[in-house]
């Protein structure tokens, strides 16, 4: 199985490379395979590669269920 996050453009890298936040946490990414990317873009990151642009919207609500689903398996514990 795999899984591909939403994550927001927080700085662009030299080297087609890019800064972006997970909830709060940095990662650097490959943006080699998306043009013209922006600080403030949503992209969907799957092994450290930035695959494509997202809606914000979409990505939000994204990782609100997200967010909503590891709240839920940390009170079942």
């Amino acid at each position: 199985m795999c899984l591909a996050i939403p994550a927001r453009v927080t700085r662009i890298l030299p080297d087609d490379m890019a800064v972006v936040s997970i909830d709060g946490v940095s990662k650097e990414i490959s943006a080699a395979l998306i043009e013209n990317l922006a600080v403030g873009d949503y992209v969907i990151i799957h092994v450290g590669y930035a695959l494509t642009r997202i809606d914000p919207d979409e990505a939000e609500r994204t990782l609100e269920m997200m967010r909503e689903f590891r709240e839920g398996q940390e009170a079942a514990q």
